[in-house]
Formats: C-alpha cells, sequence, structure tokens
C-alpha cells in the first residue's frame, strides 16, 4: 500500500510504501511533552520504504531533545511534524505521523498510547533499529 502524507503546507512530503498491504496500521500515541503538544501519533513499517521530498529545505527545522538520539523535522511555514529520524550505526531509520496522512480510509489506522520515558538509550536506540523504517530516502 502506498501511503502520502504531508506538513500543511506541503512543504515536507513523505510517500510510505507499506509492506505487505496492511489490515491495520498501528500507531503509537507517545505521552511525552512534544509529541502531547504537536499530535504525534507515530507508525513505522519496518519493510516497508519512505522517500521524503522537502521543497524547501531552509523552512524545516531539526529538533531534538532529551537524549538527541531522535531529530523531529518541523516545517518552519506550518508548525506540522510529519517525521522522525534516527541515525543508528551510520543507518537511518524513521517514523511518520498518522496526523499528516492523505486519504486513509476510516478506522485502518488504530492509535494507542505508549511511553518511552524509562528506556535507556540503548534499549531506545534498539526498539528504534527493530521497529522503524529502515529504507529512508530523502530527495
Amino acid at each position: 500500500m502506498l501511503i502520502h502524507g504531508r506538513c500543511h503546507c506541503g512543504n515536507l512530503r513523505f510517500e510510505l510504501d507499506w509492506r505487505p498491504e496492511p489490515a491495520a496500521i498501528p500507531a503509537r500515541a507517545c505521552d511525552c511533552g512534544f509529541c502531547t503538544r504537536h499530535g504525534g501519533v507515530w507508525t513505522s513499517c519496518p519493510a516497508g520504504a519512505l522517500r521524503v521530498t522537502v521543497e524547501d529545505p531552509a523552512q524545516v527545522n531539526r529538533y531534538t531533545f532529551a537524549t538527541r538520539t531522535a531529530v523531529f523535522h518541523v516545517c518552519r511555514r506550518c508548525g506540522v511534524v510529519p517525521l522522525v529520524t534516527s541515525s543508528i550505526e551510520g543507518r537511518e531509520y524513521a517514523v511518520v505521523n498518522v496526523n499528516s496522512f492523505d486519504g486513509l480510509p476510516p478506522g485502518l489506522v488504530q492509535p494507542a498510547p505508549v511511553s518511552f520515558g524509562n528506556e535507556t538509550e540503548a534499549q531506545r536506540l534498539a526498539r528504534r533499529a527493530r521497529n522503524w523504517i529502515a529504507d529512508v530516502r530523502f530527495a
């Protein structure tokens, strides 16, 4: 299934090739302050491929906090955060915000609350390497 997403103004766009075709898309509603305030509800497909297009790179902030192991890609024009990346052992991994998806059938996305506050940095990176999208390309 090919899923399209973008920030509100379209400066940050992505195409996620979700493999195999999902019966449901699990999403994680993180309880940290940043995700709560920005409406971040994240999903990933470890076997999928993510292609990100940035219209104007000067209009993208890369925000990090806490362990500084994840980069939140924030559109300066509209304030939306459509994706997060994490560089682990020389490889880029990503998750995407389901609130930035375009035109998915209702009920396909199934959000659930999560908390990652008790993870060590090593546990966090291992979880990302296991569960995040590993085929990430920026155009």
